[in-house]
This record gives structure tokens, sequence and C-alpha cells, in this order.
């Protein structure tokens, strides 16, 4: 299981986070050493969650209207982050730039999502920086956010993970794909061994 720690806005010392940074790393390693994992642990989403089901208005990093149904006959690869992620969430963008790597090594395509955690704190110019500081280019690449409503929504339908641990929010490292036909094909996570070999 993996976890990450979204900023507060809290400030606190440096040895007061650093105590807290071992200890969630702790937890992190006993809870990995015992190979559980929230993508194996819930029952599998695969087959039964098509596109078109999820919520659809959002907005990209640009600030245009967006929907997750824009590319009728393509595959989507869709995860959740926060933009101010330190530890988890480039460690997910890592995988999917290893995901778009492969893709381009076969000449093939799809479209990849990252949906925002928190729309109330991060918004379209949250997102073009995450693009700059992030070196990614790529048009096949959107970052958006929606309603809090919106973003509950789709976590749920597609079970992604987050809780309270002290005054953090804590998530897991998930990505799901869904195929040409619109229907969710594979769940990836931390206990996925190579994702792009999922492609």
């Amino acid at each position: 299981m993996t976890f990450e720690l979204a900023d507060s806005g809290k400030a606190m010392t440096m040895s007061t986070f650093k105590s807290r940074q071992l200890a969630l790393t702790a937890l992190v390693l006993l809870l990995g050493s015992s190979g559980i994992s929230l993508a194996s642990a819930t029952e599998s989403l695969v087959g039964g969650v098509r596109l078109e089901v999820l919520p659809q208005a959002w907005q990209d990093e640009s600030g245009h209207a967006f929907a997750l149904t824009n590319w009728p006959g393509q595959r989507v690869v869709m995860t959740m982050s926060y933009a101010n992620c330190h530890l988890i969430c480039p460690m997910t963008i890592n995988g999917l730039k290893q995901m778009q790597a492969a893709l381009d090594a076969k000449h093939e395509t799809a479209q990849f999502v990252i949906v925002g955690y928190d729309p109330e704190n991060e918004d379209a110019a949250a997102w073009r920086n995450y693009r700059k500081t992030h070196h990614i280019t790529r048009s096949n690449w959107h970052f958006v956010t929606g309603s809090v409503a919106d973003t509950v929504r789709f976590a749920s339908q597609l079970k992604f993970e987050r809780w309270k641990y002290d005054e953090h929010v804590m998530h897991d490292s998930k990505v799901v794909l869904f195929g040409a036909n619109g229907v969710l094909s594979r769940e990836l996570g931390s206990d996925t061994e190579t994702w792009a070999a999922a492609l």
C-alpha cells in the first residue's frame, strides 16, 4: 500500500515534520511488507465501469470545458493527484511517463487524464504550473478539476482511496485503463510490477 501527504497549509517545525515523516515511513514499510494493496484488496472494477457513467463536467489546465468522453475509440489512462504532492504523486506521474514511452515505442496512442483531488485549492493555474515544473508538454496529457461533488463521485466510482492522518490527507497510488470501447480494462496499483507492461 502506498501513501501520500497533501499540503495542509499549516506550518510545522522541521523536527516535527521529520518525526512525522519517519513515523509514516515506518507505517508504509510495515504495510508494504505485509503485501497489502488497496488496488488488489477491493473488488475488481474491470468490465463494470464505462467512461460515460463518470462525471463529465471538468475544466482542464487551460481553463477549457473538458469531458472524459472526448475521444471515442481511444484508450484512456486515468489517475488522481494533488498538485502539491512530494512523494507518491511524482512517482505515479513517472509511472505514467513510462507508460507513454512504451506506447511511443509501439507507435500507439492513448489519452492521459489526471484528476485533481483538491478542487477547492487547485485550479487551472496550479496545474499549468505543475505541467511546467514537471516538464510535461504532451498534448494528450490533461490535468483536470471539477466540483467537489463530482470529484468525490469520481473517486468513489473508481475506488480511489484517501483518508486523514493527523492534519494530512493521504491516498494510494492507482491508475485505471479504459479500452477503446470505453470500458475499464485494467486497474494498476503499487502491487503491479510494471505499469508500462499492462498496455
